[in-house]
């Protein structure tokens, strides 16, 4: 145990922001550098060591946060970064973008402030890479076996790893222009900057991983082509099918999904654009959605100079504090305001988007929208409600409903999908089709990073058995696991 008294003679304190009126003006991540470092001991020493850890049930991947946490609290940072890359292949995407079901399951948090157990995280990972602690870990010997993953995300990523570290040499296929999936072009360059994923691949290359970009499994390489190259195949290529809102005007001008939107902010940051094709610059914006997507919309309309943000939400505003029903240690629905959020706007609960109204050029001007409430359990419009508010630019950020099955991925392997548009899989992450697993949110749904990154890993293990007819590699989550919810 870290500080026997920890937890009751010191306060949660997590990292300062820079002021708001200076980050907006830039892209960089909106902590003050550095901040975490002299407060990080004192807070790891918070954790009290628990009889049963639930932070572990709270995070897939199991990882060993009282251990680190102890080691944080002694300042052992090689020590805390072992045992930190022991269950975690990126804590530092995970530190900056895990929304820390942990700290929700943290046993401490049933009565008072939980640890902060993702500043912790992050600051082991940030100063093992200042230190040079994070080295490649080439395998000693090649099985001879070949694998092709498709898709750089998280979940890619992390199977491509995990694989090459077992000695089977490993590319990665990638549709886009650079690594890193949503990472790279879904996640706004002020949550975490791209460097971060940057040196995470030039590991990686000194592992002997090989990535592909640009190259779109389905269109521009068949699928079937691709299995007769390789040994095995791990499909990681994402839930990336937007939810739509089929509403008069929709077709519209102006009206884009957070995904066509969000990346043009991130190409202008590698230096592709000087300033975004689509921008919010000097007008109304609305972002419709209440959850992450939508909060970086509202932060990417802030710092390109938006004339206004308005955020809709369909749901009522969710409360502070635990309802009732999602107790400890279950990962509750609170109000959250995220860094963007602090930045100005206005958040709107219960309403719905009725139709956009446009101008005669055939661009969006209005968002009409009315409220809602629960009657019998159903959404239901509250007559006399009705209004309309300015609105220029509009993005949809309501959510994905599956994987892409318009490239032809999917149809040309022959894979079996569910009713909710995702691959099939058995115990081992393996789909209908001898050597084609499926990790992540293609095969799960949209959720979480630490997910993403826990079934890269579990899939991992599933190849490696079917090429090798045993593994050693960890699987921290079976494909149906589900996260500790109500």
């Amino acid at each position: 145990m870290a500080d026997p008294k920890g937890f009751l003679t010191t306060d949660r304190e997590v990292a300062a922001t820079r002021p708001v009126s200076e980050r907006v003006k830039d892209w960089n991540e909106v902590y003050v550098p550095g901040s975490l470092l002299p407060i990080v001991s004192k807070q790891a020493g918070r954790c009290m060591d628990c009889g049963i850890p639930f932070c572990h049930n709270g995070c897939p991947l199991g990882n060993l946060i009282p251990e680190w946490n102890d080691y944080a609290y002694r300042e052992d940072w090689q020590a805390a970064s072992e045992r930190l890359h022991a269950t975690n292949n990126f804590p530092e995407f995970t530190g900056r973008l895990c929304p820390a079901p942990c700290e929700s399951a943290c046993v401490l948090g049933i009565n008072q402030p939980a640890v902060t157990i993702k500043n912790v995280e992050v600051s082991i990972i940030d100063k093992a890479w200042d230190t040079g602690d994070v080295r490649p870990q080439p395998p000693e010997r090649l099985s001879g076996k070949t694998v092709a993953v498709i898709g750089s995300g998280p979940a890619g990523l992390a199977a491509a790893q995990q694989l090459t570290r077992a000695g089977h040499t490993v590319a990665v296929y990638e549709r886009a222009d650079r690594i890193g999936g949503l990472l790279r072009y879904g996640i706004p360059e002020f949550k975490m900057e791209k460097r971060h994923i940057n040196r995470r691949i030039e590991q990686m290359r000194a592992e002997g991983t090989k990535f592909r970009t640009g190259v779109e499994v389905g269109r521009d390489v068949q699928a079937t082509d691709l299995r007769r190259r390789y040994d095995a195949v791990v499909i990681a290529a994402g839930a990336t099918v937007a939810r739509d809102l089929p509403v008069p005007g929709r077709e519209l001008k102006g009206v884009y999904q957070a995904m066509e939107y969000l990346p043009l902010a991130n190409k202008v940051q590698e230096g592709d654009y000087v300033t975004a094709p689509v921008s919010a610059e000097g007008k109304h914006v609305v972002v419709i959605g209440g959850g992450d997507t939508g909060a970086d919309c509202v932060g990417t309309a802030h710092r390109q100079g938006a004339a206004s943000v308005t955020q809709l939400e369909i749901m009522p505003r969710p409360g502070e504090d635990r309802a009732p029903h999602q107790p400890w240690p279950t990962f509750p629905m609170l109000y959250k305001v995220t860094s963007a959020h602090e930045e100005g706007g206005e958040r709107v609960y219960s309403v719905s988007t009725t139709h956009f109204e446009g101008d005669a050029e055939g661009n969006v001007a209005f968002l009409h929208l009315v409220e809602v409430e629960f009657v019998d359990g159903r959404l239901t419009q509250k007559p006399g409600t009705e209004r309309k508010i300015p609105a220029q630019l509009v993005t949809l950020a309501m959510g994905f409903t599956g994987t892409d099955q318009e490239n032809g991925l999917t149809r040309q392997f022959g894979l079996a999908m569910d009713e909710r548009g995702n691959i099939n899989r058995d115990a081992d992450y393996a789909t209908n089709i001898d050597g084609v697993f499926v990790a992540g949110d293609a095969g799960r749904g949209q959720s979480l990073i630490v997910w993403a990154i826990a079934e890269g890993r579990s899939a991992a293990r599933g190849v490696d058995r079917y090429l090798t007819g045993g593994s050693a590699l960890p699987a921290p989550v079976k494909p149906t696991d589900r996260a500790l919810t109500v």
